[in-house]
């Protein structure tokens, strides 16, 4: 790939893809944890993350790589994505 997903891209995916009212895709931090105490999301959200994920970018996400770490912050998510789309790691986060 010659552009890696910036992790702004991959805010605002979660955002709409589950359907998340009054959440700004800016405002979420970066290395904020997406379950739990962070956004809050849940395993019902993972699956619907998931499906679009594999829709917006092609990739197939193995049910093994459904995990805390590949999910734990909008980095990590990105980092995965760009990674399966054969973008070195940290590019997109600009580091």
């Amino acid at each position: 790939m010659d552009h890696p997903v910036p992790i702004a891209d991959i805010k605002r995916l979660i955002v709409q893809s589950l359907n998340l009212p009054g959440v700004n895709p800016a405002d979420i931090d970066d290395d904020a944890p997406l379950f739990g105490t962070g956004l809050g999301l849940d395993s019902v959200d993972a699956l619907e993350l998931v499906v679009a994920l594999e829709k917006a970018y092609g990739i197939q996400v193995a049910d093994d790589q459904i995990g805390r770490k590949v999910f734990a912050s909008a980095r990590t998510l990105t980092d995965f994505v760009n990674e399966r789309l054969g973008t070195p790691r940290g590019v997109a986060a600009g580091e």
